[in-house]
């Protein structure tokens, strides 16, 4: 019989979520708060507009005020989901999760790996101006959205069939 390791959320140091953050303003704070997806996104988010503010495309007014905006959008996010998990451990003592490896291969990880190898191969490719340069790549950034809205619709449609 395979026995279950129970055991209680630590609590979240603000402080150490803002630094984090602050000094790595790309998805570090959220993941210290076990926010997986959130971190991705934030790096995707900082990625693309450092990369579009080094290469000369837009108004560099505008994604210097967008980078801006978003870095401060991280730190104090990552601050208020640390608060806000404090929060929850301490008026809730029954708040408990169980370590079960099986649910983070489930949960569609190798998607989101070979998402990001296909994204770092194409940047690769596009920095040594090996059948593709960054003008295409960017043309087609939207791309990048339509793969995770039907990801989230199948991961819907797959978790609403397991509950019938």
């Amino acid at each position: 019989m395979e026995e279950k390791v129970i055991v209680k959320r630590p609590p979240k140091s603000p402080l150490l979520a803002g630094i984090l953050s602050f000094f790595f303003p790309f998805g570090v704070g959220a993941l210290y708060n076990r926010q997986i997806q959130k971190a991705l996104v934030h790096l995707l988010a900082f990625s693309l507009l450092v990369t579009l503010l080094a290469n000369g495309k837009g108004s560099p007014v505008f994604l210097g005020l967008f980078l801006a905006g978003f870095y401060f959008y991280q730190i104090i996010d990552s601050i208020n989901v640390s608060s806000t998990i404090n929060r929850r451990a301490i008026h809730s003592e029954e708040e408990e999760f169980t370590e079960d490896f099986s649910d983070a291969v489930k949960s569609g990880s190798i998607f989101w790996g070979i998402i990001l190898i296909a994204l770092g191969g194409i940047f690769l490719m596009a920095n040594f101006n090996f059948l593709i340069n960054y003008d295409t790549v960017f043309d087609f950034w939207p791309l990048i959205v339509i793969v995770i809205g039907i990801k989230l619709i199948a991961d819907y449609y797959s978790r609403k069939k397991q509950e019938n």
